[in-house]
């Protein structure tokens, strides 16, 4: 003699019953109901033996357990969104790095930029680039190790846009050209999120998620 499976015939309902339908206690509590329902009435001549009981308890053990669970991990991902919330608040007018190749230039006319090599390169050259592609100057900054490098230009005696300047890094050693990951420095203005992660809005318009931020100046 086998039980209904509970929530077969079941109909979806909105608002508060819905909540119910999902409830662990009350999914267990439904269950027992069924349960004693089908005991009193059951044919004495084919009673439910053990090990159909045994089993459909079992049955719905698990599906407590995992209706738990789920309403666990939901707390903890709302948990989560208002932790990194906080955190996001927190950032507002800092500066991070980010990868882009934009020149960040200080109101006395002092320009810095960032950048990250994959290898050691015997001859590494930065240029100072217009939004046309125009080299505007080049610096030469010899031998370099693998990792994160900065460097500074003045930018006092550019007529132009400062906040568009971008520049390019060359690197190169005996066995050919070096990849070169180059990071703008931008400060955080607004915090927001999108699909759950944590996004900030950078001085330059850029939105970026929280996790492409590869450092705090």
């Amino acid at each position: 003699m086998i039980l209904t499976p509970i929530g077969a015939s079941a109909t979806v309902h909105e608002g508060p019953s819905a909540n119910a339908d999902t409830n662990p206690a009350a999914m267990q509590d439904r269950f027992l109901k069924l349960l004693v329902a089908q005991l009193n009435n059951q044919d004495p001549m084919n009673p439910l033996d053990n090990a159909q009981m045994t089993t459909q308890m079992a049955q719905i053990n698990t599906v407590t357990g995992l209706q738990t669970l789920n309403l666990t991990m939901q707390t903890m991902a709302e948990q989560f969104n208002t932790m990194q919330q906080i955190q996001g608040i927190s950032m507002i007018g800092r500066s991070v790095l980010t990868e882009g190749d934009r020149l960040s230039v200080s109101d006395d006319g002092q320009a810095q930029g960032q950048f990250e090599l994959s290898g050691s390169a015997g001859a590494v050259k930065v240029e100072v680039l217009t939004p046309g592609g125009l080299v505007v100057d080049t610096l030469e900054l010899g031998a370099l190790e693998q990792g994160r490098h900065s460097f500074d230009w003045d930018a006092s005696g550019y007529q132009g846009d400062t906040s568009s300047l971008r520049f390019r890094i060359t690197a190169s050693n005996q066995e050919g050209a070096v990849a070169a990951t180059p990071f703008m420095q931008s400060q955080v203005v607004a915090t927001g999120s999108a699909n759950g992660a944590l996004t900030l809005t950078l001085s330059g318009g850029e939105v970026v998620n929280y996790a492409n931020v590869r450092g705090v100046v």
